[in-house]
C-alpha cells in the first residue's frame, strides 16, 4: 500500500495589496451632490421641509382667519325712520359694538329690504319705528354674521334703552344649525376632485389626454352624486335640490381635478404645492363657508369669490337656502378655472408626464440606451 503522505495545507495567501489609482480616490464632494441629485434622497429631502411647512401654512391660515373672526363692513338694509335720532343713535351704537361700520341701503318698504336679504345683497334689516327697532337677520346668510348682529343688538337695545325685536327671516334648516354642511360637502368636492387626479397620475398614468378629461369628468359626476346622496338622503343633514347641488358638486370636482392636471402639466412631480396652496390654503379659508366674508379680512373675501372653492360655496348655499335667486357668478368662476386648465393640459400635453405615447417613447429609448425626451 502505498505511503499516504498528507499534503500541505495551502499556503494562507498574504493580505491583498490595497488598490491603487481611480478606484482609489475619495469622491469629492462635488461628485457627492451629482449622485445625491441623481438619487430618491433629494426629492425626500426637498418634500420632507415642503412637508413641514405646508403642516404650518395649513393650521397658521385656518386659525388665522377663523380662529377670530371679526366683521369690518356689514351690508344692512335700513328702512323706516333709519334717520331720526333714535334711529341714528342705534346704527351708531352697533358700529361702536361691532367696532366695524354697516354698509347701510335704504329700501322703501320692510318687503322690499327683506327681498334684498333674498337676493344676498344685505345681511340684515334695521327697521325703525316710533316706539322700537327691529332687527331681521338671516342665519342662511352667514350663521357668524348673524350672531355678532343679534349679540351687538341686545346690547346696544340695553344701554340705550330702546326696545328691540329680533327675528331671524332665513334661519337654517334643523340638520345643519352651524351652517357648515355646505362648506363641509364644498371642502370635499374639492379636495376629492385633486386627488382624483393624483390617484389617476399615479395608478392610470397610460392614460392619453383626451382619456384623463374623460375620466375626471367620470369620476366627478359619480363623487358628486355620491356626496350629495350621503349628505341629503343617508344622513338627512341638509335638504338639497338635489340635481342642482348634485351638478355644481361634480363641476367643483372636475375643475380641481383639471387644476391639478394643469400644474402637473407645468411643474410635474411638485404640482401638489401650488394646488394645495391655491385650493386649500387660500382658497377654503377664504370661501365664506366657515366664515362669512364680511367677518374675513376685506381682501381675503375679495380673493375668495374668484377661487374655486369660495364658488363652489357661494353656488350651493344659494341653491340650498335662496332658492330661485341663484347667481351666474359663481358658475362663470368654476368654468373658467375648468375651461383654463383643460387648455393649459392640452395645449402642453406634450408635457405631462402620463400618457401612452409619451410611455412607449421613453421605453424605446431606454431600449436603445438614450435618454427619454
Amino acid at each position: 500500500m502505498p505511503d499516504e503522505t498528507p499534503e500541505p495545507p495551502p499556503e494562507s495567501q498574504p493580505p491583498s495589496e490595497p488598490h491603487h489609482g481611480a478606484h482609489a480616490r475619495k469622491p469629492t464632494s462635488g461628485e457627492h451632490w451629482d449622485a445625491f441629485k441623481k438619487s430618491p434622497f433629494l426629492p425626500a429631502t426637498v418634500l420632507v421641509f415642503i412637508l413641514a411647512a405646508a403642516a404650518g401654512l395649513f393650521a397658521g391660515s385656518y386659525t388665522y382667519f377663523m380662529a377670530n373672526p371679526t366683521p369690518h363692513r356689514i351690508p344692512t338694509a335700513v328702512v323706516g325712520a333709519y334717520d331720526s335720532p333714535r334711529g341714528k343713535e342705534f346704527i351708531g351704537g352697533m358700529e361702536k359694538a361691532l367696532d366695524a361700520s354697516l354698509k347701510l341701503k335704504v329700501y322703501g318698504t320692510a318687503a322690499q329690504a327683506r327681498e334684498g336679504v333674498a337676493q344676498q345683497k344685505v345681511f340684515a334689516v334695521v327697521d325703525v319705528g316710533a316706539d322700537r327697532v327691529r332687527l331681521d337677520v338671516s342665519s342662511a346668510s352667514g350663521q357668524s354674521v348673524a350672531q355678532v348682529l343679534t349679540q351687538s343688538a341686545a346690547q346696544v337695545a340695553k344701554a340705550t334703552g330702546t326696545p328691540i325685536q329680533v327675528k331671524d327671516v332665513r334661519p337654517l334648516q334643523k340638520g345643519d344649525p352651524r351652517g357648515l354642511a355646505i362648506f363641509y360637502i364644498s371642502l370635499a368636492a374639492v379636495i376629492i376632485g385633486f386627488v382624483g387626479a393624483i390617484q389617476l397620475s399615479v395608478h392610470a398614468r397610460g392614460l392619453n389626454p383626451a382619456e384623463r378629461i374623460a375620466f375626471t369628468i367620470a369620476y366627478a359626476l359619480l363623487g358628486g352624486f355620491v356626496v350629495a346622496a350621503v349628505v341629503d338622503w343617508l344622513l338627512g343633514a341638509v335638504d338639497l335640490p338635489f340635481v342642482e347641488s348634485w351638478m355644481i358638486l361634480s363641476l367643483t370636482m372636475f375643475t380641481s381635478g383639471m387644476v391639478f392636471t394643469m400644474f402637473n402639466t407645468l411643474l410635474g412631480r411638485w404640482a401638489m404645492i401650488p394646488t394645495w396652496g391655491l385650493m386649500v390654503l387660500l382658497g377654503n379659508p377664504s370661501s365664506g363657508g366657515a366664515v362669512s366674508w364680511p367677518l374675513l379680512p376685506s381682501a381675503l373675501g375679495r380673493i375668495g369669490q374668484w377661487l374655486p372653492p369660495g364658488a363652489s360655496v357661494n353656488a350651493q348655499h344659494t341653491a340650498v337656502y335662496f332658492g330661485g335667486h341663484q347667481h351666474f357668478f359663481p358658475f362663470l368662476v368654476l368654468a373658467g378655472w375648468a375651461l383654463v386648465s383643460c387648455a393649459v393640459f392640452w395645449t402642453w400635453r406634450h408635457r405631462h408626464p402620463g400618457g401612452r405615447e409619451r410611455q412607449s417613447a421613453a421605453a424605446h429609448a431606454a431600449a436603445a440606451g438614450e435618454p427619454a425626451a
